[in-house]
């Protein structure tokens, strides 16, 4: 019997901590605090919402993985719009999860 959380066993989730602790860390442009802010706080709802989904079951857990993708979108749609090192390599990161996501929102 296992005593951990269902979504730490998902690819998808170590993913997105690993793209949310990015976000954390990266220096944005100070003419972009917004978008800063905008990329944290979707990066971090991607994490939380896979956790979420993860710990439910049917309609609810789909919701939460749906949520989850649409904040994925969005972090992406952010690193469009600010020139960042390392963006291009996150955003594909972004879009694996999304993938992942798409499928666990069957």
């Amino acid at each position: 019997m296992s005593t951990g959380f269902p979504h730490e066993s998902l690819d998808c989730y170590r993913l997105a901590v690993s793209i949310a602790r990015w976000v954390s860390t990266t220096r944005f442009p100070s003419r972009h605090a917004d978008l800063a802010d905008q990329a944290l706080r979707a990066s971090q709802s991607v994490v939380l919402n896979i956790a979420e989904g993860s710990a439910r079951q049917g309609a609810a857990s789909k919701n939460h993985f749906r949520i989850a993708l649409g904040s994925a979108a969005e972090a992406c749609a952010v690193l469009d719009l600010v020139d960042l090192p390392e963006a291009a390599a996150r955003q594909a990161e972004l879009r694996r999860v999304g993938a992942m996501l798409r499928r666990l929102a069957g």
